[in-house]
């Protein structure tokens, strides 16, 4: 027999009022969030290994107490397993540009997993294998040469079971890039191709506001519409052995553009017969720089109108002689200007471009604008799910964070072409 207090039965107790759907998410919100937060500050710890340069024409020097960066509300830690190598790693600190402040921590590729996730929804789940692109290079958070790095649902792409995390580490900066030239400068649709943004169309949406001063002018008046890259068009690529030009080969081909890759044919013709991914519609030997202009030239009738340079504005100076000549057409008593000749240069373009428009691409749309660099991830998910692209050869792997200066000192002597160098941090699963 219950025992009875008062009116009520302990077996007869009045139903509980159920909780509304707005409190139950707030309530539950609010325990998962405390139970997440218990949960990684007990697995992670307070500091971790970096590699800091502390003057410009140093070696990076190794730290095992530095803090583990913190991330806001909408970011994310990762932890860094693979780290990619890229040339402004070893540029930057010997000739003393892209190091906004000492000591520095550098790095702008790299395979992580995902260890905590932001507050706020998120397609990423806990364990996430993803390609972390960091083009923000004025936030170390974001740096990876470092055991965590901090990341944004804009700038990571998740990796598919068939990407090694060597290759995952090789890519990103250089996929990025490649996108946003073509995409931005050369106005370059990716629509038909895996449901890939059409870029031009998106910046031309925005309000002039979004854009920081030193790139407004290219991304909403770079190229006019009537004049953008189209299926059937021509595209130089001049330096097509680095991993920008690679996958910049990939993705013109998919959207139907004819590229002519320049190269040395002596040091890096094998492989381009060897692998598919590597081929383009036309090879040329950069040996002799104007012999090669001469080439370019008879092979589009002279009517080249898209270069791209991978190299600097020596070759960027050569590429624009492959343009086709300026002319001007009179019909009856009008005047009909040809669509013009776009130059983009990655490392820069000379001065004097006669009638060329000369580009530089926006890099920092990527994650200063929210819907470029969700669009762009996304789409680079797709088109490594689809195995639409080929990732770069990984030419050598080094031993941890200690072992980057070693590989740094091979990509100064040249040593690492066609392909990437990586630095395997020897996480266990």
């Amino acid at each position: 027999m219950c025992m009875l207090l008062g009116k009520w039965s302990l077996w007869s107790r009045p139903p509980l009022r159920p909780l509304c759907t707005t409190h139950l998410n707030i309530f539950l919100s609010t325990h998962l969030l405390a139970i997440m937060t218990a949960f990684n500050d007990a697995v992670l710890p307070p500091t971790q290994s970096v590699l800091l340069l502390h003057q410009v024409r140093q070696r990076y020097r190794i730290h095992t107490t530095y803090p583990v960066p913190q991330p806001n509300a909408t970011e994310f830690l990762m932890r860094t397993e693979v780290v990619g190598l890229n040339p402004i790693d070893w540029k930057a600190p010997d000739y003393g540009f892209g190091i906004p402040e000492l000591p520095y921590v550098a790095g702008r590729d790299a395979y992580c997993r995902v260890v905590t996730l932001p507050r706020l929804t998120s397609r990423l789940k806990l364990n996430d294998k993803v390609a972390f692109v960091s083009t923000d290079y004025r936030d170390l958070r974001k740096a990876t040469y470092q055991q965590y790095v901090v990341g944004t649902e804009t700038n990571v792409i998740r990796i598919p079971p068939h990407i090694s995390p060597l290759a995952a580490a090789s890519f990103g900066v250089a996929a990025v890039t490649a996108t946003l030239a073509l995409g931005v400068c050369l106005g370059t649709s990716f629509t038909s191709i895996a449901d890939g943004p059409d870029l031009l169309a998106v910046l031309q949406t925005l309000d002039e506001s979004c854009f920081a001063h030193d790139i407004k002018d290219e991304c909403l008046h770079g190229i006019s519409r009537h004049e953008r890259a189209e299926p059937g068009d021509w595209v130089a690529i001049w330096g097509g052995s680095s991993t920008c030009a690679f996958l910049m080969n990939q993705l013109a081909r998919l959207a139907g553009l004819k590229t002519i890759l320049v190269l040395d044919t002596a040091k890096h013709g094998r492989l381009l017969a060897s692998e598919p991914a590597y081929r383009a519609d036309f090879v040329v030997d950069s040996q002799d720089p104007n012999r090669a202009v001469d080439i370019v030239r008879s092979l589009t009738n002279e009517s080249l109108r898209f270069g791209i340079d991978c190299i600097g504005k020596t070759t960027a100076a050569y590429l624009s002689q492959c343009f086709a000549s300026s002319s001007v057409d009179k019909v009856a008593d009008s005047v009909i200007q040809p669509p013009g000749g776009h130059l983009v240069g990655l490392t820069g373009v000379p001065k004097d471009n006669g009638d060329l428009c000369s580009h530089s691409v926006p890099v920092k749309i990527f994650h200063e604008i929210e819907v470029v660099g969700s669009s762009v991830v996304l789409w680079l998910e797709r088109l490594l799910e689809q195995r639409l692209i080929t990732l770069p050869k990984v030419l050598g792997v080094v031993d941890g964070l200690e072992g980057i200066n070693d590989g740094l000192d091979k990509m100064r002597r040249g040593e690492i072409s066609c392909g990437r160098l990586v630095a395997n941090l020897h996480i266990e699963e």
